[in-house]
C-alpha cells in the first residue's frame, strides 16, 4: 500500500514531537479570553444604564469607572483570545513550512524520498 503525501506529513509531524495545540493550558486561556470579552461588554452595558438611570453625580462617576473596567476587560480578553487562537494555527503553519523546505532541499540535492520514508539518490 502506498503512503500519500498527507499521511507521510502526519507521520513526520508526530515524529517531530510538536505538542498538540488543543492540549494543556492554551484552551483554558482561550476560554478565559472569550469570557473576559463577553463579561467586559456586559459590564460596560450595565454601567451605561446605571449612569443614565440616576441624576446623582457620585453614582454616575461610579458607573463610569465600572464601564472603563469593562472596556479594559474586553481589550485584555480580545488580546488573550487572539494570541491563543493564532498560536495553534501558526504552530501548524511553521511545521508545514519546515516540512516543505526540507522536501525542497532534498529535491534540489537530488535525494528522492521513497514511500517508506527512506532516502535514495
Amino acid at each position: 500500500m502506498t503512503e500519500t503525501r498527507a499521511d507521510r506529513f502526519v507521520r513526520e509531524l508526530s515524529a517531530a514531537k510538536i505538542p498538540d495545540p488543543a492540549a494543556g493550558r492554551a484552551v483554558l486561556w482561550l476560554r478565559t479570553g472569550v469570557t473576559l470579552m463577553v463579561l467586559g461588554l456586559v459590564l460596560a452595558l450595565v454601567a451605561y444604564f446605571m449612569s443614565h438611570g440616576t441624576k446623582d453625580p457620585l453614582a454616575q462617576r461610579d458607573a463610569i469607572t465600572l464601564a472603563i473596567g469593562g472596556v479594559a476587560a474586553s481589550v485584555v480578553g480580545s488580546a488573550l483570545f487572539l494570541r491563543y487562537s493564532l498560536t495553534g494555527f501558526l504552530r501548524f503553519w511553521l511545521a508545514r513550512q519546515s516540512y516543505d523546505l526540507a522536501q525542497l532541499g532534498d529535491r534540489l540535492n537530488g535525494t528522492v524520498i521513497t514511500n517508506d520514508g527512506a532516502a535514495a539518490r
